[in-house]
């Protein structure tokens, strides 16, 4: 039975049947993006806790699906699970110290090169002025790209003290209006910086984070092998890290 049928019955027939079958038609979309995005996760935390986090978040598109605004339930619930997940991902992340250090020493070893350089540092001398191997510094990247991504998805951010601040994922009928202008502006940001990304990167990026394929999958499709699709991401973070992090030092979002 389709997933909209079955709502129909919880909703308007109060069948808590059904609603119980809905949750176990969405258990396998639950699973398979809390596998995705238990890379992100902090270590305190496992995949079990973002299918919990999932499957509230299921329960709430159950409740608050509306057929007349939104299009098939199944993508709004995906939409509302992925977001559940999210929340807690972005609030272990930032919570944690260590986090808050590379992401400030980056910051503000990116700001000292510019200034010496009076361009966008690459990555190998961003590496060496922080004492990194290459390698090392392409894993830090990938810790911190899903952050760089978020800021074009569904939050709004703030800058203060060279600091970039996540706040929560909100219920979309509690953000006020000026939110949803500042929550705009950073979005159009984001996609202007991946239009300015080279059209492999860009691709990549567009793959990894918005298709949710693997590396390996992404490889396969650009016919390069796994390292250099890696190669290529984090490049890719960087720029649009420094692109990001020089709108907001200039005020300009």
């Amino acid at each position: 039975m389709l997933l909209e049928k079955l709502w129909q019955e919880y909703k308007f027939e109060k069948n808590v049947y059904a609603r119980e079958k809905i949750v176990l038609k969405c258990l396998p979309m639950i699973n398979a993006i809390a596998q995705r995005l238990s890379l992100y996760l902090q270590p305190c935390c496992d995949t079990d806790d973002l299918v919990s986090d999932g499957l509230i978040g299921l329960l709430d598109a159950i409740e608050k699906y509306d057929p007349k605004k939104q299009s098939k339930f199944k993508t709004y619930a995906a939409i509302r699970i992925r977001g559940a997940m999210l929340d807690t991902i972005r609030k272990t992340r930032w919570a944690t110290t260590v986090f808050q250090r590379k992401i400030k020493k980056l910051m503000k070893t990116n700001t000292i090169l510019e200034q010496k350089l009076l361009r966008h540092p690459t990555e190998e001398e961003l590496a060496e002025e922080m004492n990194m191997e290459l390698d090392q510094f392409r894993k830090m990247m990938l810790q911190i790209g899903p952050s760089v991504i978020f800021i074009g998805s569904h939050q709004a951010f703030e800058y203060e003290n060279m600091e970039l601040l996540e706040s929560s994922i909100s219920d979309e009928m509690s953000i006020n209006p000026e939110e949803h202008a500042i929550s705009d502006e950073i979005s159009a940001t984001l996609i202007n910086a991946i239009k300015c990304l080279p059209k492999k990167s860009a691709i990549v990026i567009s793959l990894y984070y918005y298709e949710e394929m693997t590396m390996k999958e992404i490889a396969k499709v650009l016919s390069i092998t796994e390292s250099r699709v890696c190669q290529i991401h984090a490049q890719a973070l960087l720029r649009l890290f420094q692109i990001i992090c020089s709108k907001i030092k200039s005020c300009e979002i």
